[in-house]
């Protein structure tokens, strides 16, 4: 029987629970029969059942210790159907889920949305794509162009790693409970070659933190940091503009540019 608890809000649980979204997001996945999908926040398993019948072999992450010993009774008939009770923030997502490639898909809770991205991102070389339900703010600042309002460090970072796709926008009543907000299914997909690419993705990292953290002033300021006369080394950029009107590219630049001055990060 489905758990009776309510959705615990320590775990961030909204549960999908729309039937039509849930087709659509199936659609947009297109599970194939060979695929190695790995669900984290499977809930209750709405978007899990429809998944199983298209992907014999699925992964599930689930935090929540009383819906992953539902989720083990409700598929125990599937061989190929795994759980894992864990914090999908300490999975070794290259370790643990061969064969490899994964796909991976999920509904994730607002409050790990951005550190989980990152953390995969660390693992993408393992990784196909990544299919999630966001907050439809998040979601619009990883698909950000310059000089908009939601442009900044999390669009640079990734941006820089990978290709970004706003699948569909889905409203609050697809949930319970009813969320105040409305979110958007994404599929990021890694980049295979990154071009033009960082030498030192730390220093990336690093610098776009620092910009950002200054988002209203010059890009002169924030190279300051780095090296006392900017205007002598980054002769490719306008100095003058803010972190928020150039793009991922011009990061790269610059970022190369510091990694060449054998500036350090720390």
């Amino acid at each position: 029987m489905c758990p009776n608890n309510q959705a615990k809000k320590r775990f961030g649980q909204n549960f999908l629970a729309d039937k039509d979204i849930i087709d659509q997001i199936i659609g947009i996945i297109a599970p194939k029969y060979l695929d190695n999908l790995v669900e984290i926040g499977p809930g209750k398993g709405a978007l899990t059942e429809r998944l199983l019948q298209f992907c014999p072999r699925l992964w599930t992450i689930e935090i929540d210790r009383d819906l992953a010993h539902f989720l083990k009774q409700k598929f125990v008939h599937h061989k190929n159907f795994f759980v894992a009770e864990s914090d999908a923030l300490k999975i070794n997502f290259s370790r643990n889920f061969a064969p490899l490639p994964i796909r991976i898909v999920g509904n994730l809770p607002y409050n790990i949305a951005t550190p989980l991205i990152f953390h995969l991102i660390r693992h993408r070389d393992v990784i196909k794509d990544m299919l999630f339900m966001l907050q439809l703010e998040v979601a619009q600042r990883i698909h950000a162009k310059p000089c908009s309002k939601a442009y900044g460090r999390l669009t640079v970072m990734v941006q820089y790693f990978c290709e970004v796709f706003p699948m569909l926008s889905v409203p609050p009543s697809a949930f319970h409970p009813t969320p105040k907000v409305t979110s958007c299914f994404v599929r990021l997909i890694p980049r295979k070659r990154i071009n033009p690419n960082a030498e030192d993705e730390l220093m990336l990292a690093h610098l776009v933190t620092t910009c950002f953290q200054q988002r209203r002033k010059t890009l002169r300021n924030s190279l300051r940091r780095f090296c006392s006369e900017p205007d002598e080394f980054f002769p490719a950029i306008d100095l003058n503009l803010r972190p928020d009107q150039i793009s991922v590219k011009d990061y790269v630049y610059l970022s190369n540019q510091l990694t060449n001055l054998n500036v350090h990060t720390n």
